[in-house]
């Protein structure tokens, strides 16, 4: 099995603004990404409603790209969703150490190589 590098760039934004990462990666090389919800607890997510505490609903995107994508990827998600404005989200990269089931990516790449 082939083993090419890949990172894991997780984004973390406010409800509502998870189809905006999802555009930034793919402008950027990325092939898509996987959805999930959550909720704040940070510093800037103590909003209250009459006197009651609201824990703000969060959308955090998972975007497995070929290392070498990685920084042009991220950099275009933080340049598309002002992610260096206070409040506006968090992204940060784990280096993968093994990926399965994208086997319709290994086949373009060993194409692309020409084997």
């Amino acid at each position: 099995m082939t083993q090419i590098p890949h990172d894991l760039i997780m984004t973390i934004v406010n409800k509502g603004n998870s189809q905006k990462v999802v555009e930034a990666s793919k402008k950027a090389g990325a092939e898509g990404g996987t959805l999930l919800n959550g909720r704040g607890t940070g510093v800037h997510e103590h909003a209250k409603l009459f006197g009651i505490t609201i824990e703000p609903e969060k959308e955090i995107v998972l975007t497995l790209v070929k290392r070498e994508l990685c920084e042009r990827v991220l950099e275009t998600i933080v340049s598309e969703v002002d992610l260096n404005k206070p409040g506006k989200g968090i992204a940060f990269v784990l280096e993968v150490e093994r990926v399965v089931g994208i086997n319709h990516l290994l086949d373009k790449i060993t194409e692309e190589a020409g084997g």
